[in-house]
């Protein structure tokens, strides 16, 4: 009974654990200009998300920046990656999930990947972003979310920071007397999908990471077919981007960099090229 208990209770808790949603709108706001708008959607669900700019024009590469759970795009890490994106010269766009940050619904797999469409589908129709200056960026849950998106539309690049191969595989190692794998309903398995991206891709993993541990990464990693870049940054699951800046960023220039969506001067390149 007491067996039967436990996973009943994994079953009905899968919601909470894995996506930790529910919360409202954090209290957090950029010190930069931005824009709050809503996300036009064929099904008619409410979702909302923030425009960054670099330089007041939708000119340029953007970065479609997909966060992770027990977050909402007002957090305060996920403003200081926007910060730190815009001062190298892109556009940000970050979309909020639903079920998160007072939007309705339940999140699930499903639904994220959803949401995740609609934000891609918005740069595309609505500014103009062609496939060859969109990055999509994704963060620890984002992560997983990303590699979905990716690997079913065009982009120009991938970044990955705390990337989970599987959380079904991680789920099951926390939870190793329970049939995790039988009732787990959002098993977010990057590495069966990852081999589907064929942009270059950059991997952001921290050594000291208790949550997605490297190893995940790593194999993630492996998993990718093509361009692949992996860099290992210090300050565990959250800080890497306060902890270690100057090289986390570095990184992320050097990438951008490589494939022309950045110059060396921390402009988008797409930017300086004619209309």
């Amino acid at each position: 009974m007491g067996y039967a208990a436990g996973v009943l209770y994994l079953i009905t808790q899968e919601t909470r654990l894995v996506f930790q949603a529910g919360r409202t709108l954090s209290t957090g706001r950029p010190d930069f200009p931005y824009e709050q708008i809503d996300v036009p959607r064929s099904d008619g669900a409410r979702q909302f998300a923030w425009i960054m700019r670099a330089r007041g024009s939708d000119d340029g590469t953007w970065v479609l920046f997909l966060h992770g759970n027990a977050a909402t795009i007002a957090s305060r890490v996920n403003i200081a990656h926007y910060g730190e994106l815009r001062a190298l010269g892109v556009n940000v766009m970050a979309p909020e999930y639903r079920g998160f940050a007072g939007l309705g619904g339940v999140p699930t797999e499903t639904l994220l990947a959803a949401d995740a469409r609609a934000a891609y589908e918005y740069l595309r129709a609505a500014r103009h972003v062609a496939p060859s200056r969109l990055v999509i960026y994704g963060w620890s849950l984002g992560s997983a979310v990303a590699v979905g998106l990716a690997s079913e539309t065009e982009q120009a690049a991938v970044i990955l920071e705390g990337a989970p191969a599987s959380l079904v595989d991680i789920s099951q190692r926390r939870y190793p007397l329970f049939p995790i794998r039988l009732i787990m309903r959002n098993p977010f398995e990057s590495i069966q999908r990852i081999g589907a991206v064929h942009a270059p891709i950059l991997f952001l993993h921290s050594p000291e990471d208790a949550v997605i541990p490297i190893a995940e990464g790593r194999r993630l990693y492996e998993a990718a077919a093509g361009d692949k870049t992996f860099v290992e940054v210090r300050g565990g699951h959250v800080d890497a981007t306060n902890v270690d800046t100057k090289r986390f960023y570095g990184a992320i220039r050097a990438f951008l960099s490589a494939h022309r969506l950045v110059d060396g001067d921390g402009v988008s390149a797409a930017a300086r090229l004619p209309r």
